[in-house]
């Protein structure tokens, strides 16, 4: 008899829509062809809907919950538990459910804040996540910095690694006439600067609404959830400086279609670890100016897909204003990304190390 296929319990405590859930999105519904059947656990709420929405329609089963102590059975009825935690609370769940238990993460791990406040988000996070990390059977996370980060700085044995990917069909770079036909739909014009991603001193939107005052030839687009004190901020910023050149869209599903239109990604972040954002930008074709902090480096070779930037913003700007200036060199960044995420971070090549990863965590 054939034996019957492993079924693998996602449990997430987000709140709402980040990159780890996106990335949940993305590469969930690609296991069974790995021989693995996945469901997916969800807080219940508002900003999870849409969320819980798409995985149904992506043939995934979305389980909301209320209370995590509320679907502890139910969690221990699958074969293996992965467990994705904003809140390091969340890690206190392990102890009451059977192994194997694995903890992905797609924490920053480090913020490259100014050295004092360096320090001191380490010690938060030894104090708060790694302990929590430590209950679980195994620990997987999605860059080899972050990897060699958990295992070499923060002292965690036996953490697996993997690459993050995107699929290179859904992000992709439009043909010129369907390109010029996107900007106007979206009202693109000028040289335009996509900045992506929800509203948090990490992500530093603030060094990119400064970087639009020094570039008021340059048009700055800025996407993502704005619900927050640094997306209040980053509007009142704006004001303030008077700017015309700056538009909040808030928080959209058609990124692809912003990647396509747009001619430069700006990430001036302070905290990655393996980022969704800068990969389906480079599978799109779309030159990325970001900073050189390692997780980004491990992506992006400076003066080769992209360019690696202090995020001083009259630094990013000057970056950006040399690519609206040099039109031939930045399309040679886009073809260049593109190619290196074709032949290293496709969705399809991270499915298959999650694939592998999990069934090694599996009794035998």
């Amino acid at each position: 008899m054939t034996p019957p296929t492993p079924r693998v319990a996602f449990m997430t405590d987000a709140p709402r829509v980040a990159g780890s859930e996106v990335w949940l999105l993305d590469v969930l519904p690609l296991l069974p062809a790995h021989g693995l059947n996945p469901t997916v656990f969800l807080p219940r709420g508002e900003g999870l809907d849409e969320l819980a929405r798409r995985f149904g329609e992506a043939g995934v089963p979305a389980r909301r919950y209320d209370d995590l102590k509320a679907i502890t059975a139910d969690l221990n009825s699958f074969d293996l538990r992965v467990v994705q935690a904003w809140d390091p609370g969340t890690y206190r769940a392990l102890d009451t459910l059977r192994a194997p238990r694995v903890a992905v993460v797609h924490d920053q791990l480090d913020y490259h804040y100014p050295a004092g406040l360096k320090g001191w988000y380490r010690q938060v996070y030894r104090a708060t996540k790694l302990g929590g990390l430590r209950r679980a059977d195994s620990v997987v996370t999605v860059s080899q910095w972050g990897q060699a980060f958990l295992q070499g700085t923060m002292g965690l044995p036996r953490v697996g690694g993997l690459t993050n990917g995107v699929n290179p069909d859904c992000y992709q770079p439009a043909p010129p006439a369907g390109r010029a036909a996107l900007r106007a739909r979206l009202g693109f014009s000028g040289f335009t600067v996509l900045v992506p991603g929800r509203f948090a001193p990490e992500k530093n939107q603030l060094a990119a609404v400064r970087a639009a005052r020094h570039a008021p030839d340059l048009n700055f687009v800025f996407a993502g959830d704005m619900d927050s004190s640094v997306g209040s901020a980053a509007r009142t910023l704006t004001r303030a400086l008077r700017l015309r050149n700056v538009t909040f869209l808030g928080r959209r599903w058609d990124l692809p279609d912003l990647y396509r239109a747009a001619d430069a990604l700006l990430q001036p972040t302070l905290a990655e670890n393996q980022s969704l954002v800068t990969l389906e930008a480079m599978a799109s074709g779309l030159p990325v100016v970001t900073t050189p902090i390692p997780a980004q480096a491990e992506l992006i070779r400076d003066g080769v897909d992209g360019l690696l930037v202090p995020p001083a913003p009259h630094l990013l700007a000057r970056a950006l204003r040399a690519m609206a200036a040099h039109p031939d060199r930045t399309a040679q960044f886009g073809v260049q990304a593109r190619q290196r995420v074709l032949e290293r971070h496709t969705l399809t090549g991270t499915a298959a190390q999650v694939a592998a990863l999990l069934r090694s965590c599996l009794p035998d």
